[in-house]
């Protein structure tokens, strides 16, 4: 067990998939880094509307976008916006998470399930680690195609590449808490950001999805 833990440490810190992805992204494939819509956190999300517009599910990364990292608790100012969020799209909502459900470190599931109950939300078993990967055994949990789902997290490099190479609609939230994030998580972080700002300014774009061309309409004021 101390075995599996520490692994799970350290991959969750150094994600080789993530590095061997990010060269390519850096020297040909930079829109894919590229985020539909940014917004500092998921209370900016117009759940209503992405239904609206014909969105089957949502599936949320978790560490930094809805819990803090390591945490197996949501981060309770967005109780109410996960609360619509799930009015709306029923059991499809679930989590996908690099540090839950992936196989190599949670080979039993136990990290899963105690998450599931602390959350009450589905969260995806899977054996290839973000950004590598396709969406079969998202689309087979959801009963659609990966093109009608919305993919939200706080990571650039790993939730935005993944959701964007597998026809989601991609959501870039700014991060919860980084006092229990490790310096090289940040530090990457902070590297990921400034050249996807870079891009962006230099006008590379991901390509507008069907169900939303006007992504920004999904975007609202935060509650008071």
């Amino acid at each position: 067990m101390w075995w599996a833990d520490l692994k799970a440490a350290l991959g969750q810190r150094i994600n080789l998939e993530g590095i061997a992805c990010a060269v390519g992204i850096m020297s040909k494939d930079q829109h894919l880094a590229i985020p539909h819509v940014s917004v500092p956190d998921i209370r900016y999300i117009d759940w209503a509307e992405l239904k609206e517009r014909g969105f089957k599910g949502v599936v949320f990364d978790k560490d930094n976008t809805i819990t803090a990292p390591y945490s197996m608790s949501l981060w309770a100012p967005l109780g109410s916006s996960i609360e619509q969020c799930r009015s709306l799209f029923g059991d499809n909502v679930a989590i996908f998470s690099n540090s839950a459900g992936l196989t190599e470190y949670d080979p039993d599931g136990e990290k899963a399930r105690a998450l599931e109950d602390s959350i009450g939300m589905k969260v995806i078993r899977h054996s290839t680690k973000k950004p590598a990967g396709s969406a079969e055994e998202i689309e087979a949990l959801f009963g659609c195609e990966s093109s009608s789902l919305v993919m939200v997290g706080d990571r650039p490099f790993t939730d935005i590449v993944y959701g964007n190479r597998n026809r989601f609609f991609t959501i870039l939230t700014g991060s919860l808490s980084l006092a229990e994030e490790p310096l090289i998580v940040r530090q990457v972080r902070l590297l990921e950001v400034a050249l996807v700002k870079r891009w962006s300014e230099n006008g590379v774009k991901i390509m507008t999805h069907s169900l939303i061309p006007d992504s920004m309409a999904c975007v609202k004021d935060i509650p008071l």
